[in-house]
């Protein structure tokens, strides 16, 4: 499948430009085509902003002044190198044959090559002379990074399990100032997590970080093109660097990492084989402390320690730490429901957004402290995160003119609006929410009630609710019933009321209460 250039893999582009990489090395730093990278510089001049503006610039403008680049990926070619390492082990052994191994992998090719393209692409990757490199690493350029092999253990204290950890270790080619941490595994969190401890171990930020091809960093791992994880990707741009994954099967790309790895087992590991530690946090505070011997080292020819090294030469071509550490992302799909809301499934809660998204797909990046909302890469909502489930979390400013009417109910607001209409409609109102077992249900009562003014008139709602208080007979229907029936208007029914007399005319036939005593 082919590979895109979205808006962050651009602000990379950008970032190593202004660092003074050249068009070349920005394709070599992040594995894309020399011509692909010409091509945006040239984009990138003819839109009339500077680089800064651009850098600047949110994901969205980035995609609308630059759609998408896609870059091919070749199948064909990577299955037949990955042929070739199986080849290459065997190529002592007695009898071997290139025709023997051509015949076998042209059996399991889906699109094999001809004998002639074989054999070519074979001489290219394995010449007859091949001699090894001495890279020289510009300082404060890269940070290398990888996990060592072997595990270290800690024991859980009160059942008395041990439980193996992972070692994570990076290494400033330049001065080989190193950085070594225990942590309960290789998962995004936990990686993300190391990487930034040692950029605050470094005190600063290098250009690029070359990163082994492990699941945390890679999504799909490409010797010429790997697709970032996203969170990693999100990572470099929150510290300002990039990532260069090696390549694949391509050891010689990480050997000062896996040099270092080596070593730390002879430093770190050896000193701590008859030690019981029952947390990360002591085993840590140990390390930190082999570490530190480690770094003070002095190298035999350059007459000078790592620390010295780094010290003096490339803690300077660092770039400064962001003021802020970073909060690890995750993503999730949610569609805007009727209401205004998107549903969070990792809480089980709802974050409100404008109404005018209803209906749309949108996509959730969320921390442990924040919920965003992004719909075509423009944040559209931003909420403090509320772990509580069930929860919603809402903001009056995404409401519609009809949504905000009915988020204002409250008694105080029913109070206000019953007193426009007479204080009898207001003590009304007061008696029917209180006596409401569930709130919504008397605000929906006391809301009806106010409306019987718009067909009787406030005067005449008022009169009725005199009455209906006078007879202890408040109620939304039977006041209703009042005015429907004209009562409020009857001057028997109010003489009666007012005198609190009763109805039944005196009469000298008929006896009192006294005959019955």
């Amino acid at each position: 499948m082919a590979n895109t250039l979205d808006p962050m893999d651009l602000k990379q582009i950008i970032s190593l430009h202004l660092d003074g990489f050249s068009n070349r090395k920005i394709g070599a730093t992040l594995g894309i085509s020399r011509n692909t990278v010409n091509n945006y510089m040239r984009l990138f001049k003819a839109s009339n902003r500077s680089l800064k503006e651009l850098l600047a610039s949110d994901n969205a403008a980035l995609e609308a002044l630059f759609p998408s680049t896609t870059t091919i990926a070749n199948p064909r070619y990577e299955e037949l190198m990955l042929y070739f390492d199986g080849i290459n082990k065997a190529r002592n052994h007695p009898g071997f044959t290139f025709l023997f191994h051509y015949q076998e992998y042209v059996q399991h090719a889906k699109e094999p090559y001809s004998y002639t393209q074989f054999m070519e692409h074979y001489n290219r990757k394995y010449a007859k002379v091949k001699g090894s490199m001495k890279l020289e690493h510009d300082p404060g350029n890269e940070m290398y990074i990888d996990y060592a092999g072997k595990k270290l253990h800690i024991v859980d204290r009160s059942t008395g399990e041990i439980i193996a950890v992972e070692v994570f270790v990076a290494i400033l080619p330049n001065s080989q100032y190193t950085y070594v941490e225990a942590c309960h595994s290789q998962k995004r969190a936990d990686f993300i997590t190391c990487c930034g401890h040692a950029l605050e171990y470094y005190g600063g930020v290098p250009k690029a970080i070359v990163s082994d091809n492990l699941k945390s960093a890679v999504t799909r791992a490409s010797r010429y093109e790997a697709d970032i994880n996203r969170s990693f990707k999100d990572f470099a741009r929150h510290y300002n660097c990039v990532i260069n994954p090696t390549r694949g099967y391509s050891p010689q790309d990480k050997a000062l990492v896996e040099n270092a790895v080596h070593l730390a087992y002879q430093r770190i590991y050896y000193p701590l084989r008859n030690m019981t530690f029952f947390s990360l946090e002591e085993l840590n505070k140990e390390i930190r402390k082999l570490l530190v011997a480690y770094n003070n080292l002095m190298f035999k020819r350059k007459q000078a320690s790592r620390l010295e090294l780094f010290q003096s030469i490339e803690k300077s071509h660092l770039k400064p730490l962001p003021t802020s550490a970073y909060q690890l992302k995750d993503y999730r799909r949610a569609k805007v429901q009727k209401m205004g809301y998107v549903y969070f499934s990792p809480d089980k809660s709802y974050y409100s957004v404008p109404y005018r998204y209803i209906g749309k797909h949108t996509q959730i990046h969320y921390t442990s402290t924040t919920v965003e909302v992004y719909y075509n890469h423009q944040r559209i909502a931003l909420h403090r995160r509320n772990p509580r489930k069930g929860s919603y979390s809402t903001n009056r400013d995404h409401l519609s003119s009809t949504h905000k009417y009915y988020a204002d109910w409250s008694p105080e607001f029913f109070k206000k609006k019953a007193s426009l209409h007479g204080k009898n409609v207001a003590a009304c109102i007061e008696k029917i929410i209180v006596s409401g077992d569930y709130p919504e249900i008397g605000y929906k009562r006391a809301m009806g009630l106010i409306q019987l003014h718009k067909a009787y008139g406030s005067q005449r709602l008022d009169n009725a609710c005199k009455r209906a208080i006078q007879a202890d007979a408040v109620a939304y229907q039977r006041i209703k019933n009042i005015l429907k029936n004209n009562l409020d208007q009857s001057s028997l029914f109010y003489q009666n009321l007012e005198e609190d007399k009763s109805h039944i005319p005196v009469h000298g036939n008929i006896r009192g209460a006294s005959s019955y005593q």
